[in-house]
Order: C-alpha cells, then sequence, then structure tokens
C-alpha cells in the first residue's frame, strides 16, 4: 500500500462528513487534505483507542519526533510521507502539526472545562488550526478568511461536543463548561450517569443556541472573493449545521445515542453546496 492509498482509506474509513466534501476538490488540493486529515485522525485515534495514558502520551510524543524528524527530510509514516510533498505548496507547518498534537494530549490531562475560556483554547488546538490548514488547502487568498476558518473550526468542534455528550461521558470525560452546568443545575454525575433531565435539556439548548450563533457569525466573516475556493468547507457547514438541527429536533438524546446523518444525506447536501453554493 502507498502513502498516498493509506491516507485515502484513512480518510474514507472514518465515515467523517469532511471526506465528502474532499471529492470535489482538484487533485492536488485533494491529496493535500486527505493526507492533512489523515494525520488527524492518527492523533485523535491515539487518545481515543489507547486505554492507558501514559501509552498514549509516549505515542504523541513519537508523533511529535515524527513531525521534527518529516520536516527534516526523515519521514517514516505513509500519513507523513504523503503530506511532506505538499506542505511548502500550501504553508503547512510543523507548528500547526504540533498544535494539533498538542490538543490531543490535553485530552490525556484534562477532563474538565472550568469556563468556555478554557474550552476554547482546546478547540483552538484541535479545530481552530485545522480549519486554518484547511482554508489554506482550499485555495484562500484572503487574511480575514483565517479569522473565518477559525470560527468555524469552534462551530464544528462544539457541534461535536454536543453530538458526543454520552460517548464522552463513557470515556470519563466532560466538554461542556463547568459553570454553566452549575448555572442551569447539572452536576458533573448527572452526565457522566447519562441522566436526562429537564435541566440537561435546558442546558443543550443552550449549548446548541451558541453553536449556531458562531456558525452564522463565521459565515459572516469569510470574505466574498474567497467564497468559491472555500466551498468545501461551507459544505462541511452545511452538513454539521443539518446534523445539528437534527439532534435538536431530536430532543437532544445525546446522552444515550449517537444522532449521525446518512452518507447519501451528507453527499447530497455536499453536492447542494457545491452545485448550487447554497445551504
Amino acid at each position: 500500500m502507498t502513502p498516498q492509498d493509506y491516507v485515502q482509506h484513512k480518510a474514507a474509513a472514518s465515515g467523517s462528513s469532511f471526506y465528502y466534501a474532499f471529492l470535489f476538490l482538484p487533485p492536488h488540493r485533494r491529496a493535500a487534505i486527505t493526507a492533512f486529515y489523515a494525520f488527524c485522525r492518527e492523533i485523535d485515534d491515539v487518545v481515543d483507542e489507547v486505554q492507558d495514558p501514559s501509552v498514549a502520551a509516549q505515542k504523541l510524543h513519537w508523533w511529535h519526533t515524527e513531525v521534527a524528524n518529516s520536516f527534516a527530510g526523515q519521514a517514516q509514516h505513509p500519513v507523513m510521507k504523503a503530506l511532506m510533498p505538499l506542505v511548502a505548496d500550501f504553508g503547512i507547518t510543523a507548528q500547526h502539526l504540533n498544535d494539533v498534537i498538542a490538543g490531543c494530549h490535553m485530552d490525556l490531562t484534562q477532563t474538565r472545562y472550568l469556563d468556555f475560556a478554557g474550552l476554547q483554547t482546546y478547540c483552538h488546538l484541535v479545530a481552530g488550526v485545522v480549519g486554518e490548514v484547511a482554508a489554506r488547502i482550499f485555495g484562500q487568498t484572503q487574511d480575514d478568511t483565517t479569522a473565518y476558518a477559525h470560527q468555524l473550526g469552534l462551530a464544528f468542534q462544539l457541534t461535536n461536543i454536543i453530538r458526543d455528550v454520552g460517548e464522552d461521558a463513557l470515556r470519563g470525560r466532560i466538554y461542556l463548561p463547568m459553570n454553566e452546568m452549575q448555572q442551569f443545575g447539572v452536576s458533573a454525575q448527572d452526565i457522566l450517569q447519562r441522566n436526562d433531565t429537564p435541566a440537561f435539556q435546558a442546558l443543550m439548548t443552550f449549548q446548541y443556541q451558541r453553536a449556531q450563533s458562531l456558525y452564522q457569525e463565521a459565515l459572516s466573516r469569510l470574505p466574498g472573493a474567497d467564497w468559491r475556493s472555500q466551498k468545501p468547507g461551507l459544505m462541511m457547514a452545511s452538513i454539521y449545521r443539518t446534523l445539528l438541527k437534527e439532534i435538536a429536533d431530536a430532543g437532544f438524546p445525546v446522552l444515550r445515542e449517537r444522532v449521525a446523518l446518512t452518507p447519501v444525506r451528507k453527499f447530497w447536501l455536499a453536492w447542494k453546496m457545491q452545485a448550487l453554493g447554497r445551504f
């Protein structure tokens, strides 16, 4: 299996909404975003699949070293072998990759966030930086597009947090800000024991409204000159906003089940943005 085959398989096997947006890109850009996304999946999988935190930390340290070696011309992992020939074309730096690693490392040491400001720091590393790199690969021409990409990444990550409350609870993690939980009368034990209460519903409605506002703010920040180049990100926004609304319409069943869109629906939403330019 070639490095290119490896990252293609990694991206496709994830079933992520992001993959559907990649399909409409020209080959060179598609190769770059597929390799970068495969890198992100590899790092994320370390945290989600390795049970022993010390072993996971060692693996992340290996990746940190692999990034340094790769930028020195000595890539070993197939993901880095696929990515490195493309980094110069799209301004991808070692710092970008190390930020993603640092964000995932936070999952090994921090399972609670006191407030939204603290959560934003985490989201910046695991989602904002990813958005920034993606915008470059998609063809960004305006500096202001970076702010749009970071804001959209934050909206995506909050959607993931809302969707995954129950799954994260099974891992002992709570990404909902503790001061907001207290404000709505929801305790950590309520989340960990997956107790769906009126207070939890009110808390999730608040999180939903914030995420929707962030999508609106992100879209308002996208310069018109980059609207066409950033269509892949807009496809993802269409898919994620639809998912977010599905979760809300279903009554936030996220403590007990994972709400998802079908592959056909994801493809349809991506195609509609590509062909018609609208949500």
